[in-house]
C-alpha cells in the first residue's frame, strides 16, 4: 500500500515537472535574451507589490519634500535641472488645489504634475517602439497627503530601460541620461537644492 502511494506521488511529481517544462521552458529561454538587470528589477517590483498589495507602488520612485521648500520652488528646481539635462519643462498642471470638488465636499489634496521631455530623445524612442509614447512625457507629481506632507513621485525608470532586450548603445545612453535628469530633478526639488 505504501509502495502504491509513493508510486502515485512519484508519478504526480514527474507529471508536474513535465507540465512545468512544457509550460515554462520556452519562457525561460526567452528570459535569457533580456537585459542582465531585468529579472532582478522584476523581482524587486514584485516584492514591493507583495508587500503593499498595490501594483503601482512597485513602479514608482517617491521622495518626501522638505517642509521649507515651496511648491513654486519645486517647479523652479525641476525646470532648472531639466534644462541642465537638455530637457524642457513642457507641462505644469495643478490638478487639485485644496478646494472641494463640489460644494460641501471634502477638500482636495494639493496635486500638481510637471511634465519633462526631450523632443529628439522622444523621437528616437517612438521610432524604436510606439509603445514608449504611453510613458511620455516624463512626469513628476507633487502630491500632498492627509498629514499635509508633500511627496514627489515619478516612474521608476529601471524597467523601462532594462526590462526587455538590451537597448541599442545610443538609446541606452539617452535613456540613462533621461533617468539621471528626472531623478536629479526629483531629489533636488524634494530637498530644495537650487
Amino acid at each position: 500500500m505504501i509502495r502504491n502511494i509513493l508510486a502515485i506521488i512519484g508519478a504526480l511529481a514527474v507529471a508536474g515537472l513535465i507540465f512545468a517544462g512544457v509550460k515554462f521552458g520556452g519562457m525561460m529561454s526567452q528570459a535569457a535574451s533580456l537585459d542582465s538587470k531585468a529579472m532582478s528589477l522584476y523581482m524587486d517590483m514584485f516584492g514591493t507589490v507583495l508587500k503593499t498589495g498595490n501594483a503601482a507602488d512597485g513602479m514608482v520612485r517617491i521622495r518626501k519634500v522638505s517642509p521649507d521648500v515651496s511648491n513654486d520652488d519645486i517647479k523652479d528646481i525641476i525646470e532648472s535641472v531639466a534644462s541642465d539635462g537638455n530637457m524642457a519643462l513642457v507641462g505644469d498642471v495643478t490638478m487639485f488645489n485644496g478646494t472641494p470638488l463640489r460644494e460641501g465636499g471634502p477638500k482636495t489634496k494639493y496635486t500638481r504634475i510637471f511634465s519633462i521631455c526631450s523632443r529628439p530623445i522622444a523621437d528616437k524612442f517612438l521610432n524604436y517602439s510606439k509603445a514608449y509614447g504611453a510613458f511620455m512625457p516624463c512626469r513628476i507629481m507633487l502630491r500632498e497627503d492627509e498629514n499635509g506632507d508633500r511627496w514627489l513621485i515619478t516612474m521608476d525608470m529601471g524597467l523601462m530601460i532594462h526590462g526587455g532586450k538590451p537597448l541599442p548603445k545610443d538609446m541606452l545612453e539617452m535613456a540613462l541620461s533621461v533617468q539621471k535628469t528626472i531623478y536629479d530633478a526629483q531629489d533636488k526639488a524634494a530637498s530644495g537644492d537650487f
